[in-house]
């Protein structure tokens, strides 16, 4: 039977796609990079390299790995950087060299990286130096055997590189001392493996390409698998669902999202490599005012964000100036990564006249599942249609398929499914069966078109006396409130009722009272959904991408 979805996709996207047409990472990079040689494919403050410049550098860096630290096929590669023209160049030198690749947070604590680093069996790292002080401090119970560090202006012109690492080091003192005998500094690496050889490597589909580290927000972090084939069946995903918005070699792409997160290496940086366009790199988005002034900048076609950072560019003084600089050239924009709220939304289409797109994706999905037409005319609250090659499945508390209408676990199975957890063969039996099938641990419901809706995380849920609450319906409700900036609900351990609802909000009217937001859910929500207790806070905690922690939250609560 034809999965009901199909009869509601957007014109030309087809129902399968071609998870051969590429080989490889390799074979899809390499590709691009001959098509669009003239082209540029990435900016950082102002500076810009084409293929050709990513291709030459690249190719050095591989050779570099291989001949000079005698890396071989399959072994791990740490890196821990943010979003520089370096990553870029340094992932696929990686990749070309055969490696299977560790993006490292570079806001880890040593704790976070020693774990990484130790589980993966990584045995070279590369780091900016703004982060060799922590790597300093667990190396020597790691395998890490060789290091390079690079500083923020090291692919700069010269004068514009000794400015800027100049004020980054010494100006604004961002650089803490480190030490790590026998580092190899990055442009120094590249000097040498450009007087080498390339071997070239033979990658299929089944070769490890990521050990993709989930956040471990529920305990120690899991290294996803993630192969050649996973990746490059998530690229033909994606390029068949926007395919007819978008021209090769003629797009610009802003990447505010760090690309260490499978969201932004996928959305951005792999799918619009092969599409040849020009990925504008964003190091520091928390920076509103110069982010801003970058985008004012760039005449920019697609930006990817997070709910959280498309409200704060919202909010922030000058934003109206972006889509003045900008005129009509943006096509999309596209949020992920967390559940994008309607008033972000509608704020966002007035501004722009282009509605927020809003999709679905897990690390173990490498990451995309399901996504909205590129066509759409406003925010409907869906995470969209699964795309091409995706077979989905609701599955109730018995394990059994959902009722229609009815709520339920998603399961994804498709060719961009992870292969397990590394070294963990348990954890990958628990998420993944014999069929192929993944559980997500994340409720949705689906309407008659095949349209997914996003419920709320499984591990999540609140039990009140035998009722169950949704956190994130009680957010919603919060966050229509007006004075309500920012809220977090979780579920804390109660005498009573077994759990309780507590609430915990940044507000932006300072009159703003507890006992106003109690009164509101009262009338918005059942009794034992309305909040216990609610906590104001400056701020609340967040994941690299702004998602809100609610397990941190919780875990304060029982501490205190």
């Amino acid at each position: 039977m034809q999965p009901l979805w199909l009869k509601h996709y957007p014109q030309g996207v087809p129902a399968k796609i071609d998870i051969r047409r590429f080989a490889s990472l390799k074979d899809l990079f390499e590709q691009s990079c001959a098509r669009y040689s003239a082209r540029p494919a990435f900016t950082n403050l102002g500076v810009s390299l084409g293929y050709d410049d990513i291709d030459r550098l690249s190719r050095a860096f591989a050779a570099y790995l291989q001949q000079e630290l005698g890396l071989v096929k399959g072994q791990r590669v740490a890196f821990m950087l943010p979003n520089l023209l370096q990553y870029p160049v340094a992932l696929f030198g990686a990749l070309r060299a055969g490696l299977t690749v560790v993006n490292v947070n570079p806001l880890y604590t040593a704790r976070e990286l020693r774990h990484q680093l130790a589980d993966s069996g990584a045995v070279a790292i590369m780091v900016l130096e703004n982060f060799a002080h922590t790597l300093q401090d667990v190396i020597a119970e790691t395998a890490v055997r060789h290091v390079v560090t690079t500083q923020v202006g090291d692919l700069f012109p010269p004068l514009k590189r000794s400015l800027v690492n100049l004020v980054v080091k010494h100006v604004k003192c961002m650089v803490p001392r480190w030490n790590l005998p026998g580092a190899m500094a990055f442009n120094d690496a590249l000097q040498t493996g450009a007087r080498h050889a390339l071997t070239e490597v033979a990658l299929g589909p089944d070769d490890i390409a990521f050990l993709q580290y989930t956040g471990g927000t529920t305990g120690a972090a899991k290294g996803t698998i993630l192969s050649h084939g996973n990746l490059v069946a998530n690229v033909e995903q994606t390029s068949a669902w926007i395919g007819g918005a978008f021209r090769e070699g003629e797009e610009v792409v802003v990447t505010p999202l760090p690309l260490y997160h499978i969201f932004a290496l996928t959305a951005n940086l792999l799918t619009f490599v092969k599409w040849g366009a020009n990925n504008v790199l964003i190091t520091n988005p928390r920076d509103i005012p110069g982010f801003i002034k970058e985008l004012k900048k760039t005449r920019f076609t697609v930006i990817t964000g997070v709910n959280t950072l498309y409200r704060m560019l919202l909010d922030a003084p000058g934003f109206a100036g972006v889509k003045a600089a900008n005129g009509d050239a943006l096509k999309v924009a596209v949020a992920g990564g967390m559940s994008l709220h309607p008033t972000v939304a509608e704020r966002w289409q007035r501004v722009w006249g282009v509605p927020l797109i809003e999709g679905y994706g897990l690390t173990e999905a490498s990451p995309i599942v399901s996504a909205n037409p590129l066509d759409a005319t406003a925010f409907s609250g869906a995470i969209g249609l699964p795309l091409p090659s995706t077979e989905i499945l609701l599955r109730d508390e018995a394990g059994r398929e959902a009722a229609p209408g009815q709520p339920g676990e998603l399961c994804v199975r498709g060719p961009q499914v992870m292969r397990g957890y590394w070294n963990m063969p348990e954890e990958t039996a628990r998420v993944l069966d014999a069929e192929g099938w993944l559980a997500t641990g994340d409720v949705v419901s689906m309407d008659e078109r095949g349209y997914l809706y996003f419920v709320d995380r499984k591990k999540d849920v609140i039990v009140v006396s035998g009722f169950k609450v949704w956190p994130a319906e009680v957010e919603d409700v919060l966050l229509h409130l007006p004075g309500v900036k920012e809220a977090g609900v979780a579920g804390v351990p109660d005498e009573k009722s077994g759990e309780a609802v507590w609430a915990w909000v940044v507000k932006s009217d300072p009159t703003l009272t507890a006992q106003r937001i109690i009164d509101v859910c009262h009338a918005q929500l059942a009794h034992y959904k309305t909040p216990h207790r609610v906590i104001f806070r400056d701020n609340l905690p967040k994941s690299p991408i702004g998602k809100i922690l609610r397990r941190r939250l919780k875990e304060e609560a029982l501490s205190a």
